[in-house]
C-alpha cells in the first residue's frame, strides 16, 4: 500500500477493477480501495495488524467522509459484502490487540449504517448466533457481545429484530451472564443495556417474559457479585432501566436469595475485595435488592450513591405502599439520611430527597422514628442546597420537611428541644425568602406544618414563630399581583408570561394565607393550654424576655394582618376572587378576635369602615349558593358572626336585659348566616316579603329578615352602608308594617332596637313619614317594651324623634333622658380614668374641674345645642326636666342649658313667645317653693341650682325679644309677670347667694332699660315699692363700702366684699331706677344709702385692681346721679370733708354738694385717666360721665366747670389721644371728648392744629368708611367748631375743608353707613347683662 491507498499490490493485479474505486472528495482526488484486497488482508494471517490497522482506519474514514461510495461497490455482488462482514467479524475472535479490536467494531457499524440492509442485519445476528452455538465456552465473545451492543444502539431497528426474531441468541446472552469473567459480563449487560434503552425502551415491551425475568434474576445475582467498576457501573445502568418497567420491578422485589444463588454454584465466586461481597455476615433478607442498594450507598463513589438512589425512587414510584416496606426494614432511610449529611451535591440531595418523599408516604417510615432520626440531617441539608443555585432541589428538600412535618405522629416528637425547632425554622425562613417563588410557596407549605402543636418543643419558640410569621408576610408584600388594568395592557406576546406569573404568585399566596391559618390555629390552641401560654418550662434566665411570649406573637400576627395580608387579598380579589384563598383569609381574620380580645373593637371597626362586611357576604353570594364551597361558607360565617357580635357588644352596656339581647342576636346570625347566600342587592326583596307566621324568636320565617335588619344597623353604625339608605328605610317600615298587619308576635327587643336605628340615620336622605308610617313606628316602640331597652346613644335618634309632633310628644321626653343619663355614665367614666391620671400626676381636682369648666362642652352637649336650633321646642322639654326631675339628671339638664346661654345665641321671637310662658310658670313654681323651703339655706337643694339657669334663661330671652311697643303689648301680662316674681325672689335671697342674685338683678336692670315708656312706669313703681329688693340693694352697697373703706389699709376679705358681678348689677339697677323714677316722677318708699367716697376711692386708688366691668357700673350710676343733680328719691349720698372741704363749707362746695369742688375735680382727673384705657365700654361710660359731670358743674357753678376743663391734664389726655394714631382720631368716643371740651370754652386745650390732624385724618379715610356712630360725632365736633372762637383765626382754607366735610356728611344716611361699633341690644360680659343702649354716646 502506497501513498494512502488502500491496495495489496502483491495481490491486487489478480482482482476485477470494478472492485476497486477512487473514494473520497473530488476535490481532493481521495483515495484508490479495493474491496478485494481490503477482504484478504484482513483474513490473512501473514498480514501484519499494523497494515490491517491502517486499512481500518482508511475504510473508516471513507464511510465517514464519502457516505454511499463503498455501498456502490459492494451492491454489485451482495456475496461481497457478506464476506467482508464475515471477515471483520472472524477478526472479533482473532485478534488480540484492544485498539484493532476498536477498529473492527467501528468499521462493522459503520458498514452496516452504510448498508441500511435488512439482510445485512439478519446475516449478522445469525452470525453471531452460530458462533455462540457452536462454541462450548463464551470466553472470546466479550468483543462480539461490545460489538453487538454498538450495533443495537447505532440502529435501533435491530433492537427490536432481536427480542422478536432471535431468542435463542438471547438466552445465549444470558447464559453469558453466568460466565465468572466480569468484563465478559460488562459486554453482555452492556447489550441490554442497549436493548431496554433503544428508542425509549420500546424494544424492551417485546422482550418475552421468560427472557426479562431471567435477566432481573441474573442482574441481582451479577451485581451482588460484581467487583469490576466496570461491571457494576452497567449492571447499575441496565438496574436504572429495569426499575423503570413496573413488571421487572415486581420480579427485582420479589426473587428470593436462594433462587439467585442456586444457579451454577460452580461457576460462583466470592471475593474479598468485591464491593458487594462487605458485611456477608448481615441479617439475611428475603429482598437482597434494598439490601444491595443500601450497600452501593455506603461506597465511596458519590456516582454509584446517585444512582442506588434513583432506582430506589424509580423503584417506589410504582408502588410506595407496596415496595417501601422492605426498604425501610432494611434501614435504608438512615443511610438516605446519612448521605444528606455528608454531601452537598445538588444531584445527589435531589435523588435522596426524591426517595425519603417516596418513603415517608409509608407509616412504617416514622414508626421505626427514621424520621426522628433524621430531622437534623434533613435541616442541615436543607441550608445547604438553600446555598445552591438550583431551585428544584430546594423545592424538593422543603418538600421532604413538609412530608416528615405533616405525617409524624403527634405522640412522637420531632424537636423536644427548642435549638432544634430553631433550626428548621431559620431553614424554612431561608426558603421562604428565595427569589424562586416555586422555592418560597413550598417552603410556606412546610412552615404551615411546623406550625402545628405537637412540633412544638418545650419550652415553645414564639420568637422563633414570631419571626417566620414575620418573613411570610414580607415576602407576601412583595408578591408581584397585576392589576387587571396592567394586564389589559399587556400586549398579545407577554400574555401567556404574565399569566404563568400571575398564577405562580396566586399558589405563593394560598400557600402563605394557608401558612398564616396554621399559625393563628397554634396561637389559640397555646392560649386555651396554661402550660404553653406561661410557659412553663421557661429557663429562668430567659423568663424576663417578654418578646419571647404568646402574647406577642398574637400582636405580631394582628399586625401583619392588619398592615399585610388584608391589602394584598384586597388587591388579589380585585384580580381574581379565589374561593380557597377567600376561605382561609376568613378564617385569619375570625381568629384574631379570639387572640386578642382587647383589640378588636378598634378593628372591627377598622374592618367595617373599610367594607368587610359587605365583602364577605358578597363572597357568600358568590360562592357559596346552592351549597357550593362548604368550607367557604363556613369561615364566612364565623367571621361575620364574631365581627357582629363584637360590635355589638360596644354599642350597649351589661345589663341582664342586654345579654339576653345579646344572646339572641347570637342565636339568631348562628341559625342563619349559612343559610343567607345571596347578593345584598338581593336583601330589600328578603325584607318585603310577607312569610308565614314566626313562632320562635330565632328559627321562624321572620327571622332572616330579623337577622338582615341587625347586619344593616351593625354595618351601617360604622360606616358601611350594604343598601342605599333610601332603600333601607323604606325596607325597614315595609317590615315593621308587614309584622304588625300579620298580626304574629311582637318583634324582638333586639330587631325593634336597630330598626329604630336605622330609620333614624337613614330619614335625612328619605321622605318624611306620614301619618300612617307614624302611628306604625309608634305602635311598634309602643309594643309592650321599654323605650330605654330600645334606646342607642345616636345624634340621629335625637332627630327623628324631635321631626315629627307624634314622636316627640310620646318620646321626646323619654330620648331626652336617655340621652342624657347616657352623657352621664360617659362623664363619670371619664373622670374616673382622669382622677386616675391625677393621682399619678399629682395634680389636684379643683385645677383640673377650672379648665374642664373654662374649656369646651362635651360631643353630647353639642350634638343638644345642634337639636336645638333644628328643633327650639326641646328647650321647653330641658326645662321642664329642670323643675320635675330628680337632681341627677336635673343637673345634667341645667348644665346643657348653661353652655346653651354661654354660647349667646339668639332665637326666634316666636320661640320666645313660648318659651317665656314656661318660664314664667317654672319662676312661679319656684317663688312658692322658696317660701317654704327658704331660698339660700342650701345650695343643694333643687329649685336653688335651677333657679340661677331659669333666670339666666330669662336673661337671654329678654336679650332676643326686647319690649318693643308692638309685642311688649301681647306679652304685658307675662312680663310683668315675670318681672314681679324675679323681684319677690331677689328681694328673698340671702346676699350670700350670688348665683342666683346676680342673674335676677340682670333681668331686673335689662327689664327695666329695654321697656318702651309706657311700661316703664309699672315696672319702676312695682320695683320700689319692693323692699325686700331695696333691703337688697343696700346690703350689697354696704358691704362694698364697708370693704373698700378697709382696703385703704389692708386688703379687702373675700369673704367681705361682694363679688364683681354682683356690685355691677346693682350699679345697674340702680343707674336705671333712678333715671326712670326721676322720668316717671315715681314714689321711692325707701332710700339707698351710699357713700360718694366709695366710688372716688375705686377710680382714684383702686382702679387698677378693679374689674373694668365694675368700674363702668360705678360710672354709670355716677352719671344717673349726676344727671338728676346729685340728688334722687332712691338714693340718698353720702360724703366726707375730704370732697367738700371742712364746715363751714365754702360757697363753691356748697353749690357743688355733696360732691364739692375738690370732688369735682378728683373726678374729672379719674376721668381723664379711665380715657387712656383700651376698654370700649370703660371708654364711653367714661366719656359718657364726664359729659354728665361738667354738665352738673356748668349748671351748678359754670366758673368751676371751666376751671376743670381747662388742667393741664386734659391738653395732656388730647395729646396722648392724638399720638395714638387714626383708628384713634375717628373714635366716637374721642371726638365727643373734643366736641365736650369745645363746648365748655376749653380753647385753651384745644388748639386748630389739632383740629386740623382730625380733618387730615377723616379726609384720608373718607367719609362713607365712618361708621354711623362715628359720623354722628364728627358732625357734631365740627358744627361745634364753627361756633367756637379759637385763639388763632381760623384760615379760608381750613374753614372750606371743614365745610366740605359738613357737605359730605350731610348726604348719608344711616344705611349707606357702616355698621355701629357695637351691636345693638344686649351684651353679655360674663354673667352680667348690659342694654348697650345705656352705653351710646350722649349729644
Amino acid at each position: 500500500m502506497t501513498s494512502g491507498n488502500i491496495v495489496y499490490d502483491k495481490i491486487h493485479f489478480r482482482h476485477d477493477p470494478k472492485w476497486s474505486g477512487r473514494l473520497g472528495p473530488a476535490e481532493g482526488g481521495g483515495l484508490l480501495l479495493c474491496v478485494a484486497c481490503a477482504i484478504e488482508m484482513i483474513e490473512s494471517e501473514d498480514v501484519s495488524s499494523v497494515r490491517k490497522s491502517f486499512a481500518l482506519s482508511g475504510i473508516s474514514g471513507v464511510l465517514k467522509c464519502s457516505p454511499g461510495a463503498l455501498r456502490e461497490l459492494l451492491q454489485q455482488d451482495h456475496r461481497v459484502s457478506m464476506r467482508f462482514i464475515t471477515s471483520l467479524l472472524g477478526m472479533l475472535h482473532v485478534v488480540k490487540e484492544p485498539a484493532l479490536l476498536e477498529k473492527v467494531d467501528q468499521v462493522l457499524v459503520q458498514l452496516l449504517v452504510e448498508l441500511q440492509s435488512e439482510v445485512s442485519f439478519h446475516f449478522v445476528l445469525d452470525e453471531i448466533h452460530r458462533q455462540l452455538s457452536d462454541q462450548l465456552s463464551v470466553k472470546s465473545f466479550q468483543p462480539t457481545f461490545t460489538f453487538l451492543g454498538s450495533m443495537v444502539e447505532a440502529v435501533p431497528k435491530v433492537a427490536h429484530s432481536l427480542v422478536t426474531q432471535y431468542v435463542p441468541l438471547l438466552k445465549h446472552l444470558c447464559s453469558a451472564l453466568l460466565y465468572p469473567d466480569e468484563t465478559l459480563k460488562a459486554s453482555v449487560l452492556y447489550v441490554w443495556i442497549k436493548l431496554f434503552g433503544t428508542a425509549g425502551g420500546l424494544a424492551a415491551q417485546s422482550l418475552p417474559t421468560a427472557i426479562r425475568d431471567r435477566v432481573c434474576i441474573l442482574l441481582l445475582q451479577t451485581l451482588a457479585d460484581a467487583s469490576a467498576p466496570q461491571l457494576i457501573n452497567n449492571s447499575i445502568g441496565l438496574l436504572c432501566l429495569l426499575v423503570q418497567l413496573e413488571e421487572a420491578v415486581s420480579v427485582l422485589m420479589n426473587s428470593p436469595g436462594n433462587q439467585i444463588m442456586c444457579d451454577e454454584n460452580q461457576n460462583s465466586h466470592t471475593n474479598s475485595s468485591q464491593i458487594l461481597s462487605q458485611n456477608q455476615e448481615q441479617q439475611p433478607s428475603d429482598h437482597p435488592l434494598p439490601l444491595i442498594l443500601k450497600k452501593l450507598l455506603l461506597s465511596g463513589d458519590e456516582m454509584l450513591q446517585v444512582t442506588s438512589a434513583q432506582c430506589i425512587a424509580s423503584i417506589l414510584v410504582h408502588s410506595p405502599s407496596q415496595y417501601s416496606t422492605p426498604f425501610i426494614k432494611a434501614d435504608v432511610p438512615e443511610f438516605l439520611f446519612d448521605r444528606l449529611a455528608s454531601s452537598s451535591s445538588d444531584v445527589l440531595l435531589s435523588s435522596v430527597y426524591t426517595c425519603l418523599v417516596l418513603l415517608t408516604e409509608d407509616p412504617l417510615f416514622f414508626s421505626q422514628c427514621h424520621s426522628v432520626y433524621g430531622i437534623e440531617s434533613l435541616v442541615r441539608s436543607l441550608k445547604e442546597a438553600l446555598r445552591l443555585t438550583n431551585p428544584a432541589v430546594q423545592k424538593q428538600g422543603l418538600l421532604l420537611l413538609t412530608e416528615i412535618l405533616e405525617r409524624q405522629p403527634p405522640s412522637v416528637r420531632l424537636f423536644p428541644s427548642g435549638p432544634g425547632f430553631a433550626a428548621a425554622t431559620e431553614a424554612v425562613k431561608v426558603g421562604v425568602s428565595s427569589s424562586c417563588l416555586l422555592v418560597a410557596t413550598q417552603a410556606a407549605s412546610a412552615a404551615s406544618a411546623l406550625f402545628r402543636l405537637n412540633h412544638q418543643s418545650r419550652p415553645v419558640q414564639y420568637r422563633e414563630m414570631e419571626g417566620l410569621v414575620e418573613v411570610i408576610t414580607n415576602r407576601l408584600s412583595e408578591l408581584p399581583l397585576p392589576s387587571p388594568a396592567n394586564q389589559r395592557s399587556s400586549g398579545s406576546l407577554k400574555r401567556s408570561d404574565t399569566s404563568s406569573q400571575a398564577s405562580v404568585a396566586e399558589g405563593f399566596l394560598l400557600q402563605a394565607i394557608i401558612c398564616i391559618q396554621a399559625a393563628c390555629r397554634l396561637a389559640e390552641d397555646c392560649a386555651s393550654e396554661p402550660v404553653l401560654r406561661e410557659n412553663t418550662f421557661t429557663a429562668p434566665s430567659k423568663r424576663c424576655h417578654a418578646q419571647d411570649s404568646l402574647e406577642c406573637l398574637c400582636h405580631c400576627l394582628l399586625r401583619c394582618c392588619d398592615s399585610v395580608w388584608i391589602p394584598t387579598v384586597t388587591r388579589m380579589c380585585e384580580r381574581a376572587l379565589i374561593a380557597q384563598i377567600l376561605q382561609y383569609f376568613y378564617s385569619i381574620l375570625s381568629s384574631q378576635f379570639t387572640l386578642l380580645p382587647s383589640f378588636m373593637p378598634v378593628f372591627a371597626k377598622k374592618l367595617v369602615s373599610s367594607g368587610f362586611y359587605r365583602l364577605a357576604l358578597e363572597h357568600k353570594g358568590l360562592f357559596c349558593a346552592g351549597n357550593r364551597n362548604p368550607d367557604l361558607n363556613a369561615s364566612c360565617c364565623g367571621f361575620l358572626q364574631k365581627l357582629s357580635m363584637c360590635l355589638l357588644s360596644q354599642s350597649g352596656p351589661a345589663s341582664d336585659s342586654y345579654q339576653h339581647d345579646f344572646e339572641e342576636v347570637e342565636n339568631l346570625l348562628l341559625h342563619h348566616l349559612p343559610s343567607l347566600c345571596c347578593r345584598v342587592s338581593d336583601w330589600p326583596s328578603l325584607l318585603c316579603e310577607v312569610p308565614g307566621l314566626q313562632l320562635c324568636e330565632y328559627k321562624g320565617p321572620r327571622s332572616l329578615q330579623y337577622c338582615l335588619v341587625i347586619m344593616l344597623h351593625l354595618a351601617l353604625q360604622q360606616g358601611n352602608r350594604l343598601l342605599p339608605e333610601q332603600t333601607v328605610f323604606s325596607s325597614v317600615l315595609c317590615l315593621l308594617r308587614s309584622v304588625q298587619e300579620q298580626g304574629s308576635c311582637a318583634v324582638p327587643r333586639s330587631v325593634l332596637r336597630s330598626a329604630l336605628y336605622l330609620l333614624a340615620v337613614t330619614q335625612d336622605k328619605s321622605p318624611s313619614l306620614d301619618g300612617a308610617s307614624l302611628n306604625c313606628i309608634s305602635k311598634a316602640l309602643s309594643s309592650g317594651q321599654i323605650f330605654s331597652s330600645l334606646y342607642i346613644h345616636h345624634p340621629a335618634l335625637l332627630h327623628f324623634i324631635c321631626r315629627y309632633v307624634e314622636l316627640e310628644e310620646k318620646f321626646g321626653s323619654l330620648v331626652l333622658e336617655l340621652w342624657l343619663t347616657k352623657q352621664e355614665q360617659n362623664t363619670d367614666a371619664q373622670k374616673t380614668l382622669l382622677q386616675g391620671e391625677m393621682q399619678q400626676k399629682g395634680e389636684k381636682k379643683e385645677n383640673h374641674d377650672d379648665k374642664r369648666r373654662d374649656g369646651e362642652p362635651d360631643m353630647e352637649t353639642m350634638e343638644l345645642l345642634t337639636l336645638i336650633e333644628m328643633y327650639p321646642t326641646v328647650i321647653l322639654i330641658l326645662l321642664e326636666m329642670v323643675c320635675t326631675r330628680e337632681a341627677p339628671l336635673a343637673e345634667r339638664a341645667l348644665s346643657v342649658l348653661e353652655v346653651l346661654l354661654r354660647r349667646q345665641k339668639d332665637y326666634e321671637p316666636d320661640l320666645c313667645a313660648k318659651l317665656r310662658p314656661a318660664l314664667l310658670q317654672a319662676v312661679q313654681r319656684l317663688s312658692v317653693e322658696s317660701v317654704g323651703q327658704g331660698l339660700g339655706q342650701g345650695d343643694t337643694e333643687q329649685a336653688v341650682n335651677s333657679l340661677p339657669l331659669v333666670l339666666k334663661l330669662l336673661c337671654v330671652m329678654q336679650a332676643s325679644d326686647p319690649p318693643i311697643s308692638s309685642s311688649y303689648s301681647k306679652m304685658d301680662g307675662v312680663h310683668f309677670k315675670l318681672l314681679y316674681h324675679v323681684s319677690i325672689i331677689a328681694g328673698r335671697l340671702k346676699p350670700t347667694n350670688t348665683e342666683t342674685l346676680v342673674p335676677a338683678l340682670s333681668y331686673l336692670y335689662c327689664s327695666l332699660s329695654l321697656s318702651p315708656a309706657h311700661c316703664a312706669d309699672r315696672a319702676v313703681f312695682m320695683l320700689l315699692s319692693n323692699s325686700g329688693l331695696m333691703d337688697q340693694l343696700q346690703t350689697v352697697l354696704s358691704s362694698s363700702s364697708s370693704s373698700c373703706s378697709s382696703s385703704s389699709a389692708t386688703s379687702p376679705s373675700p369673704s367681705v366684699c361682694p363679688p364683681s358681678a354682683l356690685l355691677c348689677c346693682s350699679h345697674l339697677l340702680l343707674s336705671s331706677l333712678i333715671t326712670l323714677q326721676r322720668v316717671h316722677s315715681a314714689q321711692a318708699h325707701k332710700s339707698i344709702s351710699w357713700s360718694l367716697d366709695t366710688v372716688m376711692l375705686q377710680l382714684l386708688v383702686q382702679k387698677r385692681n378693679t374689674d373694668h366691668l365694675l368700674l363702668v357700673s360705678y360710672l354709670k350710676l355716677l352719671q344717673a346721679l349726676l344727671d338728676g343733680d346729685l340728688v334722687s328719691e332712691v338714693v340718698c349720698l353720702s360724703t366726707s370733708p375730704g370732697l367738700v372741704g371742712p364746715r363751714p363749707l365754702e360757697i363753691e362746695d356748697g353749690a357743688l354738694y355733696p360732691l364739692g369742688s375738690r370732688g369735682a375735680q378728683c373726678l374729672s382727673t379719674a376721668l381723664s385717666g379711665l380715657l387712656l384705657q383700651k376698654h370700649e365700654l370703660l371708654l364711653r361710660a367714661s366719656v359718657n360721665c364726664l359729659g354728665s359731670l361738667l354738665g352738673f358743674l356748668q349748671r351748678k357753678n359754670p366758673t368751676t366747670a371751666k376751671y376743670v376743663v381747662c388742667q393741664p391734664w386734659n391738653r395732656f389726655l388730647i395729646f396722648c389721644l392724638l399720638s395714638s394714631g387714626e383708628s384713634c382720631l375717628l373714635h366716637p368716643v374721642f371726638l365727643r371728648l373734643m366736641t365736650l371740651l369745645l363746648q365748655h370754652g376749653s380753647t385753651a386745650v384745644l388748639c386748630e392744629p389739632d383740629l386740623i390732624q382730625v380733618m387730615e385724618a377723616v379726609e384720608t379715610r373718607g367719609v362713607k368708611e365712618l361708621s354711623q356712630e362715628a359720623a354722628q360725632a364728627l358732625r357734631l365736633l365740627l358744627t361745634q367748631i364753627q361756633s367756637s372762637v379759637l385763639q388763632s383765626p381760623r384760615t379760608e382754607e381750613h374753614k372750606q375743608r371743614a365745610r366740605n366735610i359738613m357737605e359730605s356728611l350731610d348726604p348719608q344716611t344711616p344705611a349707606e353707613s357702616c355698621s355701629p361699633t357695637l351691636p345693638s341690644n344686649v351684651l353679655r360680659v360674663g354673667d352680667v347683662f348690659l342694654c348697650l343702649s345705656d352705653f351710646t354716646l350722649k349729644h
